[in-house]
């Protein structure tokens, strides 16, 4: 298998080759670029697995970059900041960010998060490769596409594998720590709001009425649930 492509955007030199540096060693394929002109020019080219990008460029905003990378190949994002408040990473995440890293880190930090989200990249067994469809809403995991009444519905990468696996696990109630563990791949250390975030986007493409949905139910004083509309009928995923 090809090594992973990684983008590294960051203004400072000294934390943009040390990133850079880093990650050669452990094997990924590395760009890097130092503002969001570069690194949109840099990112067409190289059609990266995963960027590192830092919120604070000279000329763009991360949130807003993260969102333009996102919306043309739904690339993993990986926000890199000084900034600790919790608000602005509950606003990382709302834009798509799939993980949060807060200057400064350590390298085997960085490692583990880097490795966790091109974790979500592997290849899937045959049972997962079923399509689920429940009414007018369909998951295929093998395109990573999902369709509500013939449309294309556009998910984050880490929204579909939330919802997906929500779905693939029909009627079972989620504690938010079991969310994160299972979709996150990883012991998060911070608000689990971020799963609050995450379903609310969700919510926002799926659901008729927001206020009151159907699909993805909120189990007070738990977590969240996936109720089918009917039993989920299983099909191969589209040729």
């Amino acid at each position: 298998m090809a090594p992973a492509k990684i983008l590294v955007v960051d203004d400072d030199p000294a934390i943009r080759n040390l990133i850079h540096r880093f990650l050669t060693k452990q094997g990924y394929q590395m760009e890097s670029a130092e503002d969001g002109k570069g690194a949109l020019a840099v990112f067409e080219q190289f059609n990266p697995d995963l960027v590192i990008l830092d919120v604070n460029l000279p000329d763009a905003n991360g949130y807003n970059l993260c969102q333009e990378m996102q919306s043309r190949t739904g690339v993993f994002v990986l926000m890199l900041t000084s900034r600790t408040d919790e608000a602005d990473k509950i606003r990382g995440f709302s834009q798509g960010a799939d993980d949060y890293i807060t200057k400064p880190f350590s390298l085997g930090e960085l490692g583990v998060r880097v490795g966790a989200i091109l974790k979500r990249q592997r290849i899937v067994t045959t049972a997962e490769q079923q399509c689920l469809a429940f009414d007018k809403l369909v998951i295929d995991p093998v395109r990573r596409e999902v369709k509500l009444n013939e449309d294309i519905v556009p998910l984050t990468a880490l929204e579909f594998d939330l919802l997906h696996f929500l779905a693939s696990h029909p009627g079972r109630v989620w504690r938010r720590a079991e969310l994160i563990q299972e979709v996150w791949d990883y012991e998060y250390v911070g608000d689990q709001r971020v799963v609050d975030v995450h379903i609310g986007q969700i919510r926002k493409k799926i659901e008729i009425d927001t206020s009151q949905p159907a699909l993805i139910q909120t189990v007070r004083g738990v977590g969240y649930k996936f109720e089918a509309p009917n039993i989920a009928k299983q099909a191969s995923p589209a040729p």
